[in-house]
């Protein structure tokens, strides 16, 4: 019978030992998914400049035909430091019209079009838009598993008394949601 409330004690101690490390490891968690976060929009960041340095090497291609569009690139550039993402996604709206209307200007200059280095650079934006799609694919997946960890209980306990809050899917424009029209 003396042996009874050191038993209970010990036990009560190994459970509250458990919970900290627990609460510990599951705040810690948190903290691991919030910088595979950040690294994630890096990744877009980084794929956003590159189709921003191809798509600027492709208008000094073409500078003849189309020098008024490089303020522009600028000013994206610029704008899309410290953003949230969905000024990231009305940013790359813009880059996207700018990438349309330099093609759209190789269109109405056969020997630039056919110029090898206009398609090699055309190539290069081509991949530099898929790494941009991986790269959002990748953000929008580690922001689901926060989200979800910040949602589904127990951990949910921990991320109220962090006061963590979920964070933003990078989502297509309104315009890229609807169906392309072509014409002949």
């Amino acid at each position: 019978m003396e042996n009874v409330p050191l038993i209970i004690i010990g036990v009560i101690v190994v459970i509250v030992l458990v919970c900290v490390i627990w609460w510990i490891s599951t705040g810690n968690r948190f903290k691991r998914m919030a910088t595979k976060i950040s690294e994630a929009l890096s990744g877009i960041e980084v794929a956003l400049t590159k189709r921003y340095d191809m798509l600027t090497k492709l208008l000094d291609t073409a500078k003849g035909y189309a020098a008024h569009e490089t303020g522009l690139f600028s000013q994206v550039i610029e704008l899309r430091r410290g953003m949230s993402v969905s000024e990231f996604g009305e940013k790359n709206a813009q880059m996207d019209e700018m990438s349309a209307r330099i093609f759209a200007v190789a269109e109405s200059y056969p020997q630039l079009r056919s110029a090898e280095v206009f398609h090699e650079l055309q190539a290069g934006i081509r991949d530099a838009e898929e790494h941009l799609q991986a790269a959002r694919r990748l953000y929008n997946s580690n922001v689901t598993a926060f989200n979800t960890a910040v949602e589904v209980f127990p951990s949910s306990i921990v991320a109220k008394s962090q006061h963590l809050q979920k964070y933003e899917f990078f989502a297509a424009e309104a315009a890229k949601r609807e169906d392309v029209k072509m014409s002949f």
